[in-house]
């Protein structure tokens, strides 16, 4: 799972890298930065219902941790 989670992780930072030298190179004049753009945000959402799936599944558990208010 760490091995999955990293590679995606990876693949978004790689394509909001080229985004930003695409920006930089073509300034304005063509579609790559958008297009970049748009599959960062697809392997986000991708990365979001995977970890659902897994949470579903069993695969991954929840720390358990719970939050308590502080009482004055």
């Amino acid at each position: 799972m760490r091995i999955i989670v990293i590679l995606a992780f990876l693949g978004i930072l790689a394509s909001l890298a080229s985004a930003f030298i695409y920006l930089m190179r073509d300034k304005g004049g063509s579609n790559r930065t958008v297009n970049a753009l748009t599959v960062r945000i697809g392997l986000s959402i991708l990365l979001f219902l995977f970890v659902l799936l897994a949470h579903h599944q069993g695969w991954i558990e929840s720390t358990g941790i719970t939050f308590r208010p502080v009482q004055p």
